[in-house]
C-alpha cells in the first residue's frame, strides 16, 4: 500500500506570547520572555509564585455562552485554536465528507482547575454531595475533541491522547497516520493544557520539577544554562488541519508545509526521570528519521523538549549527538520553552508551529536566558542562545517526551510538488 502525502493547511495559536499565530511568532523570534507572577491564584504561600499564563482570553470570542458553562478552560482553549485552524485552513464544510474528518487532540491532565474545585468545594461542605452536573464532561480529556466534533460537525475518528508532555505529538502522529494509510482525509489535531492552578503548581513542586527563581520569573525558564533549577508551567493550545495533499490542492488549498515522519519509543527507565544516556530519545528521531526517509545531515533545525531541567537537558544533547555525529555541529537546535515555559501536553502543538514558521520565514527561534554555559554540555553544538539566527529550513525535527518514559519525535518538511 502506498502511503498518502500529508500536509497542513490551517493553523491556531493561543499561547503565553500571544493568542494568535502572528502574535505568538512575533514574539518567539524577538526572544520575548512568556513569564510573569500568576494572577490566577494567590501563589504567596507556593514555592513557585510564576507561570507562562494566556493573557486576556477572552472564551466568547470563540464559543456561546452556553457551551461556555459546559467546559473547562483547557477544553475553551482547544476550541479556541481549533476555530483559528479551521477558518486558516479556508475549508467549507459544506463541501467535505465530514465523515472523514477527524478530532484527534493532545492533553496531558485535561480538566484539572474543573477537578480541584469540585473536590475542594465537597471536602469543605458537610458530606452532602452537591456536585456540578458538568463535573465530570469538564474534566475529563476526550470531551475536547469531543467539544470540536459536536460544534463542526466532524464525524471521523475522534479521540484524545494522554502521553504526559508529549501528548499533543501524539495525537498529530495519530492523525498523520489515519490520513496517510487512507483511513481519513483530513483532521484537526494538536494540544491545549490549562494546569495553571492551585493543584498544578503544588502538584509540581512537589516533584521538585519547577524552577523556584521567583526574583526573575522572565529568566527563570533557562535551558542548558548550568544555573538551570526546573522548568517554568505554561499553558494554552496549539491547532492545526492536517489533511491529504490531493484533497488540498483540489481545493486549492494554502500549504504551510508537509508532515514526512514521525517516531514513538518508550525509555522504560523511571516514572519522571530520562534515561540517563538518553537511549529512548536517540532511537525516537532514528525512528522519525527513518520513516521520514531522511538521514541525519538532510535536517536543518531540531526544535528540543528542552525543559530546562537538570537532568533532561543533557540526556537530550548527549543523544543528538549520538544521532547526527558530526552533523549535530552544524544543525541549529533551540528550546522555544525558554520563552513559552512547558505547556505539558500542548507543548508539542506549539513547538511544531515554531517548526513550520521556522520553515517558512528563514529564521531560528532563540533559546534565550542563557547566561553561564554547564560544563556538562558541548560548547560547540548551536544552541541559538539569546537571539534568533536566519537560516534556510527545509527539514525540521520536533521533540517532544513526557513522564512515564514516552518519546515522539516529527519530522516537518518544506512543501515542493
Amino acid at each position: 500500500m502506498n502511503a498518502r502525502r500529508v500536509v497542513i493547511t490551517g493553523i491556531g495559536a493561543l499561547t503565553p506570547l500571544g493568542n494568535t499565530v502572528e502574535e505568538y511568532w512575533t514574539n518567539l523570534a524577538k526572544g520575548v520572555s512568556g513569564c510573569a507572577p500568576i494572577t490566577k491564584f494567590d501563589a504567596s504561600k507556593f514555592k513557585t509564585q510564576f507561570a507562562c499564563e494566556v493573557k486576556d482570553f477572552v472564551a466568547t470570542d470563540y464559543i456561546n455562552r452556553k457551551d461556555i458553562r459546559k467546559m473547562d478552560l483547557v477544553s475553551q482553549y482547544g476550541v479556541a485554536v481549533a476555530k483559528q485552524a479551521i477558518e486558516d485552513s479556508g475549508i467549507d464544510l459544506e463541501k467535505v465528507d465530514r465523515n472523514r474528518f477527524g478530532v484527534i487532540w493532545g492533553s496531558g491532565i485535561g480538566g484539572l482547575k474543573s477537578f480541584q474545585d469540585e473536590c475542594v468545594a465537597f471536602g469543605q461542605g458537610d458530606g452532602t454531595p452537591r456536585f456540578n452536573p458538568f463535573f465530570i464532561p469538564k474534566m475529563i480529556p476526550d470531551l475536547i475533541p469531543g467539544h470540536i466534533s459536536m460544534i463542526w460537525g466532524l464525524k471521523g475518528p475522534n479521540f484524545t491522547t494522554v502521553s504526559a508532555c508529549a501528548s499533543a505529538t501524539n495525537a498529530m502522529i495519530d492523525a498523520f497516520n489515519y490520513i496517510r494509510f487512507g483511513i481519513s482525509d483530513l483532521f484537526v489535531t494538536g494540544g491545549s493544557e490549562a494546569a495553571v492552578c492551585e493543584a498544578g503548581i503544588g502538584g509540581f513542586n512537589a516533584l521538585r520539577a519547577l524552577s523556584t527563581r521567583n526574583d526573575s520569573p522572565e529568566t527563570a525558564s533557562r535551558p542548558f544554562d548550568a544555573t538551570r533549577d526546573g522548568f517554568v508551567l505554561g499553558e494554552g493550545a496549539g491547532g492545526f488541519i492536517f489533511e491529504e495533499l490531493e484533497h488540498a490542492k483540489a481545493r486549492g488549498a494554502k500549504i504551510y508545509g508537509e508532515v514526512i515522519g514521525g517516531g514513538m519509543t518508550a525509555d522504560a527507565y523511571h516514572m519522571t526521570a530520562p534515561h540517563p544516556e538518553g537511549e529512548g530519545s536517540s532511537r525516537v528521531m532514528q525512528e522519525a528519521l527513518k520513516d521520514a526517509g531522511l538521514k541525519p545531515e538532510d535536517v536543518d533545525y531540531i526544535n528540543v523538549h528542552g525543559t530546562s531541567t537538570p537532568l533532561g537537558d543533557i540526556g537530550e544533547v548527549n543523544a543528538i549527538k549520538k544521532v547526527f555525529g558530526e552533523k549535530a555541529y552544524d544543525v541549529n537546535i533551540s528550546s522555544t520553552k525558554s520563552m513559552t515555559g512547558h505547556l505539558l501536553g500542548a507543548a508539542g502543538a506549539v513547538e511544531a508551529l515554531a517548526c513550520l514558521m521556522a520553515i517558512e520565514k528563514g529564521i531560528i527561534p532563540p533559546t534565550i536566558n542563557f547566561e553561564t554555559p554547564d560544563e556538562n554540555l558541548d560548547s560547540k553544538l548551536n544552541l541559538t542562545f539569546n537571539k534568533a539566527q536566519e537560516r534556510t529550513v527545509d527539514i525540521a525535527l520536533s521533540n517532544t517526551f513526557g513522564f512515564g518514559g514516552h518519546n515522539f519525535s516529527m519530522v516537518f518538511k518544506r512543501y515542493a510538488e
